[in-house]
C-alpha cells in the first residue's frame, strides 16, 4: 500500500479501520472502512479521478439497460427538478456502481463535478473508491447516507451522497439511485430528507419496471418494505412473477413462481376482485391488496376471471384537485361533460401547480384508464433526443441506434394518453411531426418504411401563453388550435378561493401525526409559494421531520424570502452588494471570499452568477 498522509482524516479512518469500535464512527460506515483497509486494500490518503469510460464503452454498458434507463428518466428528471436548488447531482448507475445517466444541477455547482469526473461513465464501485454512498450502498444492497468525511479517501470528503439500490421484476439488483452534493451549507438532516425523497423515486422506478415487464398480468399490489409490493398472476390466478418486497413479506420464491402455485394462497378476493385480504405463507394476516389490470391491450382469447367494470367513483381524482375553488370546480365540471369523447385538452399554469396530477386524473376517468398513461417533458429532454423519444426509430436508424429499435412514447400510449408536458418548449421541426399525427393518426418513426396507426388522446400542458406564441411565430398556430379543443387554466395556489383546504389537506399528507401550531399556520396562509403545490409539499414534508413533539411551529417552515417586507429586488440588491464589499476586501480572490462568508466555493460561484457579480472590479 501507498505511505498514507498524516491528515486527521486518514489517521481516524485508519483508527476506526483497526479497532472494534469507534464512538464517532456510525457502524455501516466503519464496517466499510475496514473492507476498503483489509479487503480491497485501499489507501484513504490516494488522490486522483475516479476510473471513466469512453464513450464506446459507455454504449457497450449501457445497452443491456436501455430499457431500464427509458422508464427511469421521468422519475429522474422529476428528482433533479426537486433538489436543483440544492445542488444535487442526480445519477443511475449499473450494478457495477458505472454512471450510466447524470443530470448536473446549475452550473456554478456542476462545475465541481464536472471537475472531479462525478458524471456518466464514472465509475465508484467502493473496490476502487473506497466508502462512497453508491459503491457502499450496491455493495450492501441498502440504501445509504455517506456525508462528507464519512468517505474513505479524503479527497471526496467534500461531498455528500444519498443513493438507494434498484431491484429489477425478480428482486435482483440492477442499479442504483445516486444524489449527490458539494454544499457545505446542508446539515446531515438535509441530506436524509433528500434520501428519503430519493428511495420513493426509487421504489416509483421499481414499479414501472415490474409493470412494464408484466404488462399483459394482472396486477396485485400488497403492503410491503414502506411501499409498495407487487405481485403479477395470469388469468387463471396463478402467480408469474413478484417484486423483492412481495417476495419477502410472503416468502415467495423463483421456485414457488415457476411452479405456478395459486395467488388464492395468499389472497382472498373480495367479491367485486378489487381488494383482497392479503396472508403470509403461514396464514397469519398482512393487510390489503388491490388488483390492477393488465396495462395493456390483452390478445385475444380467454377474459379474466370475474371481470367487472366499475367505474363508480372515476371522478374522484378530479373532484380532489378541485377541492372547492370555484374556478377549478367549473373546470373539472366541464372536463365531466366531456367524457370519453377524444378531445385534446390544453393544461395552463404556473410550474407547480399540479398539471401533471390534473393530466394523469383526466386519464383514470376515462374508458382509456386500462391503458398506458405516457409522459414527455418537453422541456428537460434534449432537443437531441426528444424525436427519438417521442416518435421512435428503426433499427439502424443513426449512429448508437438500439439493435431493435424503439417504438417511441406516442406508440407506446396507443389505445391510452399521451401527456406532452412544457409543450411550449418543443422545437418547431417537431411541432409540425406532431401535427401531421394529430391530423393523420399515424405516426412515422425515423427510418421507417410505412407509418404505424395510432390511437391516443392528447393532454398538452404549459406554463407560456401559447396564444401570444403562435401570433409571434414561436409556436405553429395550427398546431396551438389542434391542441385547445379544450383549455383549462389551474390557479396559482395564492389564487385558490380554498387555499386554507388545500394547506391543511397536505400538512396531514406530507406531516401525518402533526399538527400546526397557530405561529406556523399564519406563516403559511401569509406566504405567496412561488413554487406552488410542489413547494407547500416539500415544506410541510421537512417540517413534519424537524418538527418536536408533532408540533410544527413557525420556525420548521422553509419558506425563503419572497413578497414580505422587503421585495425580491431588495433582497438581491443588500446580497448583491455585501458579496461585491467581501470580493473587494479579498481581492476577488473568490475561495477566500467564501471562507469570509460562510459559503462554499460552489455556492459562492452560483450566487455571482445569479446575481451578475463582476468579479474583476
Amino acid at each position: 500500500m501507498a505511505s498514507l498522509s498524516a491528515s486527521n482524516h486518514v489517521a481516524r479512518v485508519l483508527s476506526v479501520a483497526t479497532h472494534a469500535t469507534d464512538v464517532d464512527a456510525e457502524s455501516r460506515i466503519a464496517n466499510s472502512w475496514r473492507r476498503c483497509l483489509i479487503n480491497h486494500k485501499l489507501d484513504p490518503a490516494r488522490q486522483g479521478p475516479p476510473q471513466t469510460l469512453t464513450e464506446t464503452e459507455i454504449r457497450h454498458v449501457a445497452e443491456p439497460l436501455e430499457e431500464t434507463i427509458r422508464l427511469a428518466t421521468p422519475e429522474l428528471d422529476d428528482l433533479a427538478r426537486v433538489l436543483r436548488e440544492a445542488g444535487y447531482c442526480v445519477n443511475l448507475a449499473d450494478a457495477n456502481a458505472t454512471m450510466l445517466f447524470s443530470r448536473l444541477p446549475g452550473e456554478a455547482d456542476a462545475k465541481m463535478f464536472l471537475e472531479w469526473k462525478i458524471y456518466t461513465g464514472s465509475n465508484f464501485a467502493e473496490a476502487c473508491e473506497g466508502t462512497n454512498g453508491l459503491g457502499t450502498a450496491l455493495a450492501e444492497k441498502k440504501p445509504i447516507l455517506v456525508h462528507r468525511d464519512e468517505h474513505f479517501r479524503e479527497q471526496w470528503s467534500m461531498f455528500s451522497c444519498a443513493v438507494a439500490p434498484l431491484f429489477d421484476q425478480r428482486g435482483r439488483i440492477a442499479g442504483a439511485v445516486n444524489i449527490t452534493s458539494c454544499r457545505e451549507d446542508l446539515s446531515r438532516a438535509a441530506h436524509q430528507l433528500a434520501l428519503a425523497v430519493t428511495m420513493e423515486a426509487t421504489r416509483r422506478i421499481e414499479g414501472a419496471i415490474f409493470r412494464n415487464h408484466f404488462h399483459n398480468a394482472w396486477i396485485a399490489t400488497v403492503p410491503g418494505d414502506g411501499g409498495s409490493g407487487l405481485i403479477a398472476y395470469d388469468d387463471d390466478r396463478r402467480i408469474v412473477g413478484a417484486c423483492r418486497a412481495a417476495r419477502a413479506m410472503l416468502g415467495l420464491t423463483d421456485g414457488l413462481i415457476a411452479s405456478g402455485i395459486d395467488l388464492s394462497r395468499y389472497v382472498k378476493f373480495d367479491a367485486a376482485e378489487e381488494t383482497g385480504a392479503v396472508r403470509r405463507a403461514d396464514g397469519s394476516p398482512l393487510g390489503r391488496a388491490h388488483v390492477a389490470p393488465p396495462l395493456r391491450a390483452r390478445p385475444p382469447g380467454r377474459q379474466p376471471v370475474t371481470r367487472r367494470e366499475n367505474r363508480a367513483g372515476r371522478f374522484d381524482g378530479l373532484d380532489k384537485l378541485a377541492g372547492s375553488d370555484p374556478a377549478l370546480v367549473k373546470g373539472v365540471k366541464r372536463l365531466k361533460s366531456i367524457g370519453d369523447h377524444n378531445l385534446p385538452i390544453l393544461l395552463h399554469g404556473e410550474t407547480g401547480v399540479g398539471k401533471d396530477a390534473f393530466a394523469r386524473a383526466i386519464h383514470a376517468a376515462s374508458s382509456r384508464a386500462r391503458s398506458n398513461y405516457v409522459a414527455l417533458n418537453c422541456a428537460a429532454m434534449p432537443e437531441s433526443l426528444i424525436d427519438a423519444e417521442l416518435f421512435g426509430y428503426e433499427a439502424g436508424a443513426f449512429t448508437g441506434a438500439r439493435r431493435d429499435g424503439s417504438k417511441g412514447l406516442i406508440v407506446q400510449a396507443d389505445g391510452g394518453t399521451l401527456f406532452l408536458d412544457e409543450i411550449g418548449d418543443m422545437p418547431i421541426a417537431l411541432q409540425t411531426r406532431l401535427l401531421r399525427v394529430l391530423e393523420n393518426r399515424e405516426v412515422w418513426p425515423l427510418g421507417a418504411l410505412k407509418p404505424t396507426a395510432v390511437d391516443i388522446r392528447l393532454i398538452s400542458a404549459t406554463h407560456r401563453d401559447l396564444g401570444r406564441m403562435a401570433e409571434e411565430g414561436s409556436f405553429r398556430a395550427d398546431l396551438y388550435f389542434r391542441l385547445r379543443g379544450m383549455e383549462m387554466r389551474l390557479p396559482p395556489l395564492r389564487e385558490r378561493a380554498d387555499r386554507a383546504d388545500v394547506i391543511r389537506d397536505i400538512a396531514a399528507e406530507e406531516a401525518p401525526g402533526c399538527r400546526l401550531s397557530a405561529a406556523a399556520w399564519s406563516a403559511l396562509s401569509a406566504y405567496p409559494f412561488p413554487g406552488n403545490m410542489r413547494q407547500l409539499r416539500h415544506v410541510l414534508r421537512l417540517a413534519g421531520c424537524t418538527a418536536e413533539h408533532g408540533v410544527i411551529s413557525d420556525t420548521d417552515l422553509d419558506l425563503p424570502p419572497f413578497g414580505g417586507r422587503a421585495s425580491e429586488p431588495d433582497l438581491a440588491a443588500a446580497e448583491r452588494a455585501t458579496i461585491r464589499e467581501v470580493l473587494r476586501k479579498h481581492g476577488g480572490r473568490v475561495t477566500e471570499a467564501a471562507k469570509a462568508l460562510r459559503l462554499s466555493r460552489a455556492t459562492l460561484y452560483r450566487k455571482i452568477k445569479q446575481l451578475k457579480i463582476d468579479t474583476a472590479q
